[in-house]
């Protein structure tokens, strides 16, 4: 059995699949609404919570939904993975 997320992670994880519909412009199209709703069901997160969470860690959502990897693409804040 894998290691429950934090919502800090739960949150990047719904921030980066939201912001790679956003870079193509398809947040209307039909997948991502039918995926999105789901995730956020999945992960026990709201909308108005990611959103926050796009705002406040823009570059690194931006970074990882466009699949940069790297030592800096987690978190732009400094901080570990050590949660909350």
């Amino acid at each position: 059995m894998g290691k429950a997320k934090s919502l800090k992670d739960k949150l990047r994880v719904a921030a980066v699949m939201k912001m790679s519909f956003r870079l193509k412009d398809t947040e209307n199209s039909p997948a991502y609404k039918a995926t999105y709703p789901g995730v956020l069901r999945d992960l026990g997160v709201e909308d108005a919570e990611v959103e926050k969470y796009i705002a406040e860690n823009r570059e690194a959502v931006e970074k990882a939904a466009r699949g940069s990897s790297g030592p800096d693409s987690g978190e732009d804040s400094g901080e570990g993975s050590s949660g909350e």
